[in-house]
């Protein structure tokens, strides 16, 4: 019922941008936080940002200040604007979707490559 997909990824230059966008579909009556991750072969899957229903935000020491997490509520939509790329960045990265009602539902997408090229 719930689906979520990303899109955005694609091939870059070190220190290019790119955007990832999450959209959300089908019946969800909350959605507590939203969230970004990313893994490759070599390490687990690691948070990078987060944000809540109330728009706080989060993010993981090796992104701040170079990522920013933003949500559209009206499209559904959770972003991630990536600047300053670097080759470290390269990863595949997922969203991720709780919803926490009586108990805790998660949801992920896909994923969606991001190499970043030195």
């Amino acid at each position: 019922q719930v689906q979520v997909v990303e899109s955005g990824g694609g091939v870059v230059q070190a220190g290019g941008s790119l955007r990832l966008s999450c959209t959300v579909s089908g019946t969800i009556f909350r959605i507590n936080v939203m969230a970004w991750y990313r893994q490759t072969p070599e390490n687990q899957r690691e948070l990078v940002a987060s944000i809540t229903s109330g728009g706080n935000t989060n993010y993981a020491d090796s992104v701040k200040d170079r990522f920013t997490i933003s949500r559209d509520d009206a499209k559904n939509t959770v972003y991630l604007q990536m600047n300053s790329l670097k080759p470290e960045d390269t990863a595949v990265y997922y969203c991720k979707l709780t919803s926490s009602v009586v108990v805790t539902s998660t949801y992920w997408g896909q994923g969606t490559q991001v190499t970043v090229s030195s």
